[in-house]
């Protein structure tokens, strides 16, 4: 008996203790529609003839996850043969816990293409709605999803026509690790070396405690009744993404215990969930399913300021379209309070408008008409709860509505020793925390959980001590820093992979830095013409002059209201011409007198750094945004990775700030970059300390990176177990042996040493404070030439593993199946077309060059690299090809190069023609019509190959001999397009 046989029942016998009901009977797609017409029948009290089961069956089986998603939680219509309507349901979803649970096993899914077999599947009343997999080595999350992905995409493997397209959750266990994860559609279901792996959870106790046991997690997760909850209630189906969200433990206990508060009573409370940690889908599902509750008349979502209000509306629209209106003002607001429609009983809306519903003195007597639902229960849910909800507004909801509950999120609660807000009673004046406003803390989830959970990123703070005795915030300091940052940027940013913000201490601050960098660029492009400009932004808001929007804004922003009273005019005139140089550089059209579009464009193209420069050249980017108090809470940006900090900071705006760094892509991003150029450290030790929550005994710990001399050490140890096993194998330790390794487990063993070493050299390539004794250590472990031929040795070696891999044989031995190759990681920022193109037309000129690069070296550059690897052949035969001293411009080159490809193209059509008795002008019409439509038909195969007049099996052989040449061509012309249909040949 294999252990995973025995791991599979185990866990058979675990779910027969839960009262599932074991059904070893069901083994095939024939069994499983079987069983499961005869729940559909008896739930909803039918009998079906065959040919409407059958009709039934076309109709509710469905390639598209999202739409089967939906059926299974909807009551639906089935048109009988007699022209009746029968309203049915596949599972009871009015009581989830009533449904009739059985477990399967080993089920083979036989199809005309493939013959899949299935580890362990959960029936709900026959619906096959969780899918198990078992592993008998240890494999890494990301490989086992990979290998669920895979299989999902393979054709013929029931997801997509028979009942398997109702799955809901995948888990994924080897014993002791499991892992969870929902279903969705390939499009939001893949894996690539530019996208962040899919989100996969590991179940934890109230206490963040991780439950990884299977046997544990069965009983915590797939008790028959939780199980059915966690389908019906905690998932969530994002309508706008048509994607399929599986919350997070932390987020359903936050949920739960809010819930069970109003359910009890119990007054009011906060949630505690740091920054990044998916708070706005944790409020949005409490409040829907407050929603249903007919105790509560109406749930109120309370956001601070304009800009967060269209933020948290639009998250809510996408987690259910049309379920929050606009408060396009007050009026309305009141008018929708005051409204009996059930789309009315959540209501997104600012504390302002609130504030202005509740004001006695108000003209339009808000309040007065409000009169009705004073004594109603009313829940208020607050976002980012450290703000302006100690001030006179949570007085006013508190006297008006005796009978609300008030519920608070933050990420950075206020304690005693960082309050600020200060309350008056008589003579008594003392400091407000959340704990006074909120009652009591019902749930916590701290930055050091998230951490740990690898949910956000740790941080690398690397404390900037200029030469010198510049003043602090003087302009031989801001002169310094700078410098510093137009040195660092590429380092840090993984060489503007990512990009940065830059906080200064006031708006004349801003000003003085925009105008810095922009002199210092101008003096660096006529030292060198190589030079590559950072693109340099800033943003703040204007002098408010009555305006309404901004003075709303800048509630908030109290650096810069403060700083807009002195001198406004010379603010404005500052902003307006940093605007006109914006509308320059983006050819965009902004206003100061329109700041909101400016605002809002300004934070969109910041996002923008997600798409690569071959998707959106860089000119279209914001390499650093120069900022006051903007942008430093709230603001959210995968692809931002570096703060440099040039204002004192402390306490929650010192975690807010430092939090727009660490959300989480993958490996290139190990961590949240923060260069803080003034004496801060005591700072952020207190920081870490206050909002690390109970028991961490050295926060530090866990959420700052190693400091630099210890990767290196990691990094050497790395490295000498490099050359031992290279010396193990009989072989120096050097790229030109790699091809010699025998065997391809040796191979696999390389792959797993390597990518160790290339991890640790990404997490170092980032650190900003290398000493340059550091910096020539890891030079000389490994110098930068014998290090790129590795990397292109490991891509070459993995590349070979992966097509046996893919072919999944199951022969093939466990260290190949379970091989991880992690390609993202020796993806790089730099290496793509344009810069490729750039270098080789460099390389043809005669003159000199800080950048010229021999034909080796630039073989060698490209070669070390995941990203252009389908053409990287293409482009090497190409550079071999061109005469160096004629130089060509990059047009010329890019001309050339396409030329090189059509006519290699063209070539290998004719090849492959001459090679199956086929007319080179037939197969390139076939080949042109596939990539016109990016579409495959089996079909056109089978006209192309008419004329040979073959029977039917010679024709089956002909069509896989064929293929097996014309898929790789045919990938290599789509260039990382997805041609629909050809996954079946590959």
């Amino acid at each position: 008996m294999t252990k995973e046989q025995q791991i599979e029942e185990e866990l058979i016998g675990k779910l027969t203790d839960l009262k599932y009901i074991y059904r070893k009977d069901i083994r095939d797609k024939n069994t499983l529609e079987q069983n499961f017409r005869e729940k559909f029948e008896r739930l909803n009290r039918v009998n079906l003839t065959n040919s409407e089961f059958e009709k039934l069956r076309e109709e509710i089986v469905n390639p598209d996850v999202f739409t089967s998603a939906n059926y299974l939680r909807k009551t639906n219509t089935f048109i009988r043969e007699d022209g009746t309507p029968l309203h049915y349901t596949l599972v009871n979803i009015k009581d989830w816990c009533k449904n009739e649970f059985e477990v399967i096993n080993q089920l083979r899914m036989n199809t005309n293409n493939s013959n899949h077999r299935y580890d362990v599947i959960l029936l709900l009343n026959g619906v096959p709605v969780v899918q198990i997999e078992l592993k008998s080595l240890h494999v890494s999350p990301n490989k086992a999803m990979q290998q669920i992905v895979d299989y999902k995409s393979d054709p013929g493997n029931g997801y997509t026509n028979s009942l398997m397209c109702f799955m809901q959750l995948f888990i994924v266990s080897n014993k002791t690790r499991t892992y969870y994860f929902s279903n969705n559609n390939n499009n939001h279901f893949a894996f690539n070396a530019d996208e962040q792996f899919l989100p996969v959870y590991e179940l934890a106790s109230e206490d963040n405690k991780k439950i990884n046991h299977l046997d544990d997690f069965a009983d915590k997760f797939l008790a028959k009744c939780t199980l059915g909850q966690m389908i019906s209630r905690y998932m969530v189906l994002v309508a706008s993404e048509q994607k399929i969200l599986v919350m997070r433990p932390y987020q359903i206990y936050a949920v739960k215990a809010i819930v069970d508060c109003i359910h009890q009573n119990r007054g009011n409370g906060y949630i505690w969930h740091t920054t990044g940690s998916g708070k706005t889908l944790t409020s949005f599902k409490a409040s829907t399913l407050l929603k249903d509750n007919p105790d509560i008349e109406k749930c109120l979502f309370v956001v601070d300021r304009k800009d967060l209000d269209r933020q948290t509306r639009q998250e809510f629209n996408k987690f259910q379209n049309g379920c929050v209106e606009e408060n396009t003002n007050t009026e309305t607001l009141v008018k929708r309070m005051l409204s009996t429609d059930y789309a009315d009983k959540v209501i997104v809306t600012t504390i302002q408008k609130l504030g202005l519903a509740l004001d006695a003195t108000n003209i339009k007597n808000y309040k007065e008409r409000l009169e009705p639902l004073s004594n109603k229960r009313i829940v208020f849910i607050f976002d980012e709860c450290h703000r302006s909800q100690f001030g006179d507004n949570h007085k006013a909801i508190k006297e008006f509505f005796p009978k609300a509950q008030l519920f608070g999120f933050t990420g950075t609660p206020i304690f005693e020793e960082n309050a600020t807000y200060k309350t008056i009673e008589g003579q008594q004046a003392s400091y407000k925390t959340t704990e006074d406003v909120f009652q009591q803390e019902l749930h916590a989830y701290t930055i050091t959980n998230a951490i740990e959970d690898k949910n956000v990123l740790r941080f690398h703070i690397d404390y900037f001590k200029p030469e010198g005795n510049a003043t602090i915030g003087g302009d031989l300091h801001k002169l310094a820093v700078a410098n510093a940052i137009i040195n660092k940027h590429d380092k840090a940013t993984h060489y503007k992979r990512f990009n940065g913000i830059l906080a200064t201490a006031s708006i004349n601050d801003a000003i003085q830095y925009y105008e810095l960098f922009k002199q210092l660029q101008l003096e660096k492009i006529e030292e060198n013409e190589d030079y590559n400009p950072l693109n340099i932004a800033c943003v703040f808001s204007p002098p408010a002059e009555g305006n309404k929007d901004i003075q709303q804004l800048q509630e908030d922003l109290e650096n810069e209201k403060r700083d807009n009273a002195v001198e406004p005019n010379k603010k404005k005139e500052a902003l307006t011409a940093i605007i006109e140089d914006y509308n320059k550089q983006y050819g965009t059209n902004h206003r100061i007198n329109e700041f909101d579009g400016y605002y809002q464009d300004v934070q969109q193209r910041i996002k923008f750094q997600k798409f690569s420069n071959a998707d959106f050249p860089h000119k279209n980017k914001i390499d650093i945004i120069i900022v006051v108090d903007m942008l430093l809470t709230g603001f959210d940006s995968k692809y931002l990775n570096t703060l440099y900090v040039d204002k004192d900071l402390k306490y929650h705006g010192l975690i807010q700030a430092y939090s727009r760094t660490n959300r989480v892509i993958n490996d290139t991003k190990p961590y949240g970059n923060i260069l803080v150029f003034r004496p801060q450290e005591e700072a952020v030790d207190k920081a870490m300390v206050l909002f690390s929550g109970a028991n961490v005994e050295n926060p530090k710990e866990i959420w700052v990176v190693e400091a630099a001399p210890k990767v290196i050490a990691k990094y050497k140890e790395a490295v000498a177990n490099l050359k031992v096993f290279m010396e193990s194998k009989g072989l120096e330790c050097t790229p030109s042996e790699i091809p010699n390794l025998k065997g391809n487990e040796a191979r696999a063993q390389f792959i797993n040493t390597f990518k160790e070493v290339q991890r640790l050299k990404t997490q170092l390539d980032q650190y900003t404070d290398l000493e340059q004794t550091q910096a020539e250590t890891i030079e000389t472990l490994l110098p930068t030439d014998d290090f790129r031929s590795f990397k292109s040795n490991y891509l070459d070696t993995a590349k070979q593993l992966k097509e046996i891999q893919d072919k999944g044989n199951p022969d093939t031995p466990p260290d190949i199946q379970q091989l991880d190759f992690e390609f993202v990681l020796f993806a790089s920022a730099v290496i793509d077309y344009d810069y490729i193109i750039g270098l080789i037309a460099k390389y043809t000129q005669n003159k000199p060059s800080k950048e010229k690069m021999t034909r080796e070296q630039l073989i060698n550059l490209l070669s070390s690299s995941a990203n252009l690897m389908d053409e990287r052949d293409d482009i090497i035969a190409y550079i071999n090809s061109l005469e160096v001293g004629k130089g060509l411009s990059e047009a010329a080159i890019k001309t050339g190069y396409q030329s090189f490809k059509d006519e290699k193209a063209v070539k290998e059509i004719q090849n492959i023609a001459e090679k199956n008795s086929l007319t080179t002008e037939s197969l390139k019409a076939f080949i042109d019509e596939i990539m016109n439509r990016m579409i495959f038909d089996g079909e056109k195969l089978t006209d192309l190959l008419e004329p040979l007049e073959l029977g039917w099996k010679d024709r089956s052989l002909k069509e896989q001999a064929l293929m097996q040449e014309l898929v790789p061509l045919l990938n290599k012309l789509a260039q990382g397009r997805n041609i629909a249909g050809l996954n079946a040949y590959e």
